[in-house]
Formats: structure tokens, sequence, C-alpha cells
């Protein structure tokens, strides 16, 4: 095949539009990026291959060498997932960037060596469909394939017989990738990845008719997905940023090569896009990371932003971009994108704290800065087989550090390690008698769900609420449903209320996994507590409840695949009968003293206290502000009654009271 042939369109019609403008760009802006794809590249030369760029789904630590012919087979540790990552071929799009950042053609050449090797070495048979043609791997090949060959399109290592051997195999994929199509991936980032594959297969070879029945047959199936998949917040139904952020790669990718070869796709590919992206600002931490909910790394997410925010010439996105268009965005949309890019309007977003409320997450937040404090609650469903048992999961960041954290995912391989990453043990929730409230069956399936309980959220210019539940102990002895109150009193005091509501009597223990970077030490002082001192963040955690016991443990934080390190855990106990409740106030500035007290509820009107299964009052003293919260944990205004506390009045069942203001009403955060 002749290379005018397979090429048969200009470079306006792919991807990078001048692969060595961009390449000296990435050297100038990105030297860290560029040297180290560089000498991913050199080591693909050399038959060595690590797995370790920033969007390598699962991460390896040792490199993997081979003498000779190269086994795609191959398993270390027992991972399938390194066969599977092996297969996709992402070192091809890196040594396709190393081509055009150096000019050097020996690149080229084991691209085309390897990529024969593997078309001749790895047939598609029904053995290997489990293994390097998975479907999966598949999609992901038609993606790097189809922008690697255009990285070396101007390279003499491209000959006529190996662009018919790449355009015969490619045509294989397509193949196996629409034979592979079922009603399983609707719901699944496999649908989408495979289809956005098959789409960029049709995209990338040669018009013609069989072409146009790819590219038509995906964007049905990628409509159907996009509809099916992404809730109306923007987040993706498997509750797991990092694939939520892989889904909307493949969108973007789609919406960019649809656009420059006039293929016009459904607007509610275009919409539920866009809505991916703007979650994606919704839920970043300071550090412009997501945080790592469900099988998830802590990785940074701007470079999907940035590429939104070009696509769709959102403000609101442009600003939860980078500041000039990143080392991956480049790649894709090339030079003619960076002058537009950097002219385009940034607007911070009109809000600060905000609530999905159809994937029942709650992300409470201070400013936009970098600086900031960031809580995450989480009260939504589990999100399939990615998902983790974290139901009442938070995350906490100060001073723009994360202070609890989130475990990760670390392995895929079921075993003790994989269930240590999924139980509810191994996220900062509650659980009931050492009981699961999500019970794994294996890896991927379960053999007991928990319903969320999604409710309400609430901001004052004081104050901000949200609450969520489960009944993942409603088969318990008495049934247990749980339920946390999360109240932040703006800028710097937390006020968690988790409640137990049952007949009968158990042990409630509550988890709280710190950053490992930080030191956690224990709290004198009239309450039991802990101290966490980071690098740049201090917060102290002060536990109310009489009875509770408090022990310092060690727990793992996986940032990445097959990478974890050894943190504190701070474990509170407390064995309860009937209604229990466990009071926790975070300090996110300790540097300043607070006075804490426990006040009973009284019923202003009958002038009676309420038991603490009833109501509790916490006031806090800082900086010569007072503050008094009442929580009710049932109604007890009957007949008409007010509830007082400290000489604060109100009606509600979570009042703030800023007592220099206001002692009575209140803000009311909960009716």
């Amino acid at each position: 095949m002749k290379r005018e042939d397979f090429f048969d369109r200009d470079v306006s019609h792919y991807f990078c539009d001048d692969g060595k403008a961009a390449g000296e760009y990435c050297k100038k802006y990105f030297p860290g990026e560029a040297a180290h794809a560089i000498a991913v590249a050199d080591g693909v030369c050399e038959r060595r291959f690590l797995f370790n760029s920033k969007w390598d789904l699962e991460q390896v630590n040792e490199p993997v060498t081979f003498e000779g012919d190269i086994d795609w087979n191959y398993m270390p540790a027992g991972d399938p997932e390194f066969v599977w990552q092996f297969n996709r071929h992402r070192f091809f799009l890196t040594l396709g960037q190393a081509y055009q950042m150096t000019g050097d053609e020996k690149y080229a050449r084991a691209y085309v060596e390897l990529t024969r090797e593997w078309i001749k070495n790895v047939p598609l048979m029904e053995e290997s469909a489990g293994g390097p043609w998975r479907s999966l791997d598949t999609g992901f090949r038609g993606e790097y394939w189809s922008k690697a060959i255009c990285l070396f399109r101007d390279s003499e290592a491209l000959t006529g017989d190996f662009l018919q051997e790449f355009y015969d195999c490619m045509l294989l994929h397509a193949g196996h990738l629409m034979e592979s199509h079922s009603a399983y991936r609707y719901m699944s980032n496999w649908g989408v990845i495979e289809n956005h594959g098959l789409f960029e297969i049709g995209v990338t070879l040669p018009q013609s008719e069989a072409t146009e029945k790819l590219i038509a047959f995906a964007v049905q199936n990628l409509e159907i997905e996009a509809r099916m998949q992404i809730m109306e917040d923007g987040v993706h139904w498997e509750q797991s940023p990092i694939y939520h952020n892989e889904v909307l790669h493949c969108y973007l990718d789609v919406i960019l090569l649809a656009a420059r070869n006039g293929i016009a796709l459904p607007e509610s590919i275009l919409r539920r896009t866009e809505q991916m992206a703007l979650a994606n600002v919704a839920w970043l931490k300071p550090d412009h990371h997501i945080v790592m909910m469900g099988d998830s790394d802590d990785v940074d997410v701007r470079d999907r932003i940035s590429t939104a925010a070009y696509l769709f010439r959102n403000p609101v996105l442009r600003f939860g971009g980078y500041e000039r268009l990143d080392y991956e965005s480049i790649w894709d949309l090339g030079m003619r994108a960076v002058a537009e890019y950097a002219a385009m309007e940034r607007r911070e977003p009109d809000f600060t704290s905000v609530f999905l409320e159809h994937s029942g997450n709650t992300y409470f937040r201070t400013d936009w800065t970098e600086q900031a404090t960031f809580l995450h609650l989480h009260g939504g469903t589990l999100g399939a087989g990615h998902g983790h048992a974290d139901k009442l999961h938070i995350d906490l960041v100060v001073n723009g550090e994360d202070v609890l954290m989130d475990g990760g995912r670390f392995t895929y391989v079921w075993g003790a390690k994989r269930r240590e990453y999924k139980d509810p043990t191994g996220h900062n929730t509650i659980t009931v008698d050492d009981k699961l409230f999500t019970v794994c069956k294996d890896s991927w399936e379960c053999a007991k769900l928990a319903a969320p309980v999604k409710q309400n959220f609430r901001q004052t210019t004081l104050a901000e609420f949200a609450q969520a539940g489960h009944l993942g102990y409603m088969d318990m002895p008495g049934g247990v449903y749980c339920n946390r109150k999360v109240i932040f009193i703006k800028p710097d005091l937390f006020l968690l209320a988790d409640e137990l509501y049952t007949g009968d009597a158990h042990t409630y223990r509550q988890y709280f996994h710190f950053n490992p970077d930080g030191a956690v030490t224990e709290r004198a002082g009239a309450f039991p507590g802990v101290c966490y001192r980071g690098k740049k963040a201090k917060a102290d955690f002060y536990f109310l409840s009489d009875g509770v016991q408090k022990e310092l443990c060690s727990g793992y934080i996986a940032r990445h695949y097959n990478s974890e390190e050894e943190g504190a855990v701070c474990r509170i106990t407390k064995r309860g009968e009937g209604f229990t409740s466990l009071i926790t106030v975070i300090d996110a500035a300790p540097e300043r003293p607070l006075q804490i007290e426990k006040l009973p509820v009284r019923s202003a009107l009958k002038e009676i206290d309420y038991p603490e299964s009833a109501a509790e009052a916490v006031k806090l003293t800082a900086k010569g502000r007072e503050y008094v919260v009442i929580v009710c944990h049932r109604e007890v205004n009957s007949p008409t009654d007010l509830e007082e506390a400290d000489g604060c009045m109100g009606y509600g069942n979570v009042i703030v009271f800023d007592k220099a203001k206001d002692t009575l009403v209140g803000e009311v955060l909960n009716w």
C-alpha cells in the first residue's frame, strides 16, 4: 500500500498536526515529561518495558526486559493486568513522541519491528481473546495504534508492505470489536473504550464504505453508552474518578476527530461529555488531583479538563485546566490549539462547595486556591466492580494537603490485599460489630450490597451541611441504620455526627486513615483525640462521645497501582444499646486555641433536658467567637416548642449559632 493511499487526508484530519513543533514545545515547557517519554522509548528500543507513565492504568515499578522474541503473554507475579497493559501498546505512542522530539529514526524502526513481531506472533484465536486480544485492550490498541502511526507518517520505516500489514490488522481489530459488542458494553467502561478505539480505527484508515460503517456502528453505541453510563450530575456511574477520566478521554477524542473530519455526533454525546468535565472541576482537590475513590490513583486530571475546555470553549473548564496546554493535550490537539487555548476566557466557578445529588457526593471547599480546605463525603451507589465499600467515607484536605485519605486500590488480584483496600475498614467510615456492610465475593462481584440513602445539602453564610446514610446493616439483630451528618463552620471547623439507629446493643468502630506524609500523635485534653502534622497541614481531632476507646494503628495507602505506603490509622470504638451517636470535631486551624464543651439541649417551653439519644449540642470557642451547634437525632418539638442550648434557641434538626450575631433562630442547616 502506498503512503499516499494510506494517509488519504492531510494532517489536519488527524490528531497532532505538527509533530516536530509539538516536540519542541514539549521540550521547552515540559522538560521533565519529555525526558521521561524519551527514556521510556529508549527502553522499548532495547526491549525493556516499564509502565509508569501518567495514564498507564495499572502501573509497574520494575522494568521487564526480553532477550530476543517477546513473550506477549508474560505475567509477572501472577497478575494478568500486566498482560493486558502490555498489549495495549501505549508505548507505541511514546515511541512516536520521542521520534518527533528527536528526529531519531531508531524509534520508527523499533515501532515497525515490534508491530510486525506482534502481528506475526499474536494471532487472533480463541485462546488469545482473554489475553492479548481481550476486547478491552483491543479497544485501547485502536487508539494507540491510530495515534502512533500518524506520528511516524513521514518516516521511511513505514514501507508499503508494512502499511498493508498494519491496515489488514487494523481491520481485524475492527471486526473483533464489532463481534464482541453486547448489552454488557452499554453499561461498562469497556463499551466506551472499545467503541472509541473502533471509531479511531474508522477515522484513521483510508476512507471507504467499510470505514463509514465502522464509524456509524461506534457512534451509535457511544451515544447509548453516554446516556446510560453518565449520570445527570456528570459523574460516570462506576464512581471511580480514574475510570471516569478514561471514559471522558475517549469521548473527547471522538469529539475532536469528528470535528476534524466533518462527522456529525448526537447532541447527547456532546452534552454528557461536557458534564463529565465539569464534574471533574467540582471534585478537584486543591492540588488539582482527584480523590482516590473506588479503584483510582492519585493523579492530576487538568490535562483532561484542558482538552475539554478547548473543545467546548468553556471558561469554567479553562479555569480548572492548566495555564498553558500541557504535555498530554498537545499531542492530541496539536499546535494550532496553543494560541487559541491561551486566549480563552478563564472564569472561576460560581460555587465553592457543591452537592452532586445523582452520584451522592458532597464537596465542601473554602475557596479555589491551592491552599484551600476541602472535605468530600460519599453517600452514593457502589459503582460496580471498581467500586469499594466506602459508604459515608470522607476525604479531608487542609491547607492544600491531604489529611484523611482513601486507601486507593493497589491490586486487582483477589486475595487479602484486594479485600483490605475494598472493605469498609480501608475507608474513613464506620462499621457495626466488625461486620462488613458490603461484602466482596471476588475482585469484581459482591455477595452483599448496601443501599445508599442520599440526602440533602445546605449552605448558609455561616455554615454548610450534608448528610448521607445506608441500609447495609439492616439485616443485623434489631437492624442498624447508619447516618452521617457533616457540619462545616467556615472556614476551618468540622463536626461529624455519626448516628446509629437500632433497638439492640452493638459495637461501633470509626476509621480515620491519615496521609502517610504526616505524623499522627495522641492529643491530651478533656476529650480523647489525635493531632495530624504534615508538611503544610495541621488538624486536631476531638472525639466527644462518652465511653469511646481510641487506638492508633497502621494501615496502607496506595497512591498508584502496585505501590503502597504505610500510614497511621485511628480507630474509635464504642459500645451502645439502642440509639448511639459518635460526635467528632475536626479543627483545621489548631494554631489558635479551641475550646470545646458538650452541652445539654433543653426544651425551651417545657424546660426539660432532652436525653442525648434525642439531641446533643456542642459549644466551640475560637478566636473569641462562640459557636453553638444543636443536632437533633429525632423529632423533639411536640407540641409547639424550641430547642435551647447555652441561651441559644431555634427550631430545626441541625442549627448553628454564632453567639456574637444571633442567639435566636440561628442558621438552620436541616429542618
